[in-house]
């Protein structure tokens, strides 16, 4: 049985693409972590990552028109707030974490540093 030397290379080209992709694609996975008091432990990589980055969301915060009921520190009793719509450009909302928090990371540079992307809580209650 002879085998057509087009359909191997063919064959060859489509393995190789495909290894290739998965290689790029692996380094993409999100993994579940802990924060602990010096760094980043991945779930899926043994070494604690010390030097990790932390996402940042910069954009434009937009408030609808608001009112609020409260108390002040001038008087006795309720008083009601009113705030109109408003929109504050270039602002940055960075999110806090603390040790023992589980996140959501992003590996990279082969799991050598992470970017944490988010907290990651219960959604049972």
């Amino acid at each position: 049985m002879t085998v057509d030397p087009y359909t191997a290379l063919a064959v060859a080209f489509r393995d190789n693409a495909m290894k290739k992709a998965n290689e790029v694609l692996s380094g993409l996975a999100t993994d579940l972590g802990t924060l602990t008091a010096t760094g980043l432990k991945l779930d899926q990589f043994k070494h604690e990552i010390k030097d990790y980055y932390v996402a940042e969301f910069p954009g434009t915060l937009k408030l609808p028109d608001l009112e609020l009921t409260g108390t002040t520190t001038l008087g006795e009793g309720e008083g009601k707030f009113s705030f109109q719509a408003s929109e504050t450009e270039e602002v940055s909302l960075t999110l806090k974490y603390a040790p023992g928090d589980r996140v959501l990371a992003l590996p990279i540079n082969g799991g050598n540093d992470a970017i944490v992307l988010c907290k990651v809580v219960s959604g049972g209650g």
